[in-house]
């Protein structure tokens, strides 16, 4: 099959793309300097091709993504980035076949942490960016609370997530080396081994962390490649012409199959005017019909990836694999 003839919308991945891109990061962060994180493309077969350039530990946003990776033979050393006090969620956490260690950053998660039979926490500390973490100068407090209740702490994790408001690399290296300080300053008072940060923005920036959580980079999409040129897009979707005017014309690839929280997609060679829920409005550039195939390319991989429960993967336009995006969900 070739990818013209595949249902759509489709969600598609170009495979030799992206083992250049596993390939250059493995290059760049080799073994424990890189933790995948696996919320970008929520597929244990592409989790495992990152395995086999020497990336074994991932980085997981949700609990189903952490049981999924150890399901699937992944469990080396698995880090839930993110806070949860689900009781239920987190004994599955602890009893599944890997080493899991979880984030916290309050009282309240390291006592649902160690209640649930979770052995091993990072202390998350707000770098600057405002989502989860706590106050820097509360950090060692917080480490010492949960060695209290008889938990490892392996050290700190933030995320310098507002570096991207800096397209200019200079300016994101600078503020990169802000939101690190902070950090170090937090790891000085809570100890251990572990400094987890960054992403696939501040991959080559960040001299501070000893891992960097990269996920987009496997993939990539429009908004991030301009700024990382090292990492091309890898990820599209194939969709049909459905409806063509004087001026305009209609593909089958919506809201419902894009994520679109940094904005429209990209067509080449077409300007796109407007996405709905089942439809892309699109302007091109030279004639198009009822039936001709178009690429859509989105500008955040990671929501639209979850809109999907498949990747097509293709070599030369052939369809050679299906991966199934195993780890939906919560």
């Amino acid at each position: 099959m070739r990818v013209e003839e595949l249902a759509t919308p489709a969600l598609v991945v170009d495979r030799q793309i992206l083992d250049i891109n596993l390939e250059t990061m493995a290059r760049a962060l080799p073994g424990r300097r890189c933790r995948p994180h696996v919320k970008a493309h929520k597929t244990t077969a592409l989790a495992q091709l990152q395995a086999g350039v020497g990336h074994l530990g991932f980085t997981a946003a949700t609990p189903r993504e952490v049981v999924g990776l150890a399901a699937a033979g992944l469990h080396h050393d698995l880090l839930l980035a993110n806070e949860t006090v689900d009781a239920s969620r987190l004994r599955t956490m602890a009893d599944c076949p890997a080493r899991v260690t979880v984030a916290v950053d309050s009282i309240e998660t390291i006592g649902a942490a160690a209640g649930s039979g979770i052995r091993e926490v990072l202390i998350d500390v707000n770098v600057g960016l405002p989502r989860c973490g706590c106050d820097p100068a509360d950090a060692g407090r917080l480490a010492d609370a949960a060695r209290a209740q008889g938990l490892e702490v392996r050290g700190v994790m933030g995320y310098e997530g507002q570096v991207y408001l800096h397209t200019d690399r200079a300016d994101r290296a600078a503020a990169t080396d802000a939101a690190m300080a902070v950090l170090a300053t937090a790891h000085r008072a809570v100890g251990g081994d572990v400094v987890s940060a960054g992403a696939t923005g501040t991959y080559d920036l960040n001299s501070i962390a000893t891992e960097i959580q990269a996920g987009s980079y496997a993939l990539m999409d429009q908004t991030f490649a301009p700024m990382i040129p090292a990492f091309s897009p890898a990820l599209w979707i194939e969709a049909t012409v459905i409806s063509v005017a004087r001026g305009f014309a209609v593909a089958d690839c919506g809201l419902k199959a894009l994520g679109m929280d940094h904005g429209n997609p990209t067509v080449n060679d077409a300007k796109v005017l407007l996405v709905s829920d089942e439809h892309l409005t699109f302007r091109p550039d030279h004639t198009r019909r009822v039936g001709d195939h178009i690429r859509v390319w989105p500008a955040h991989i990671d929501p639209t990836v979850a809109y999907h429960d498949q990747m097509h993967v293709v070599a030369d336009d052939e369809v050679v694999d299906h991966w199934a995006v195993d780890l939906r969900g919560w």
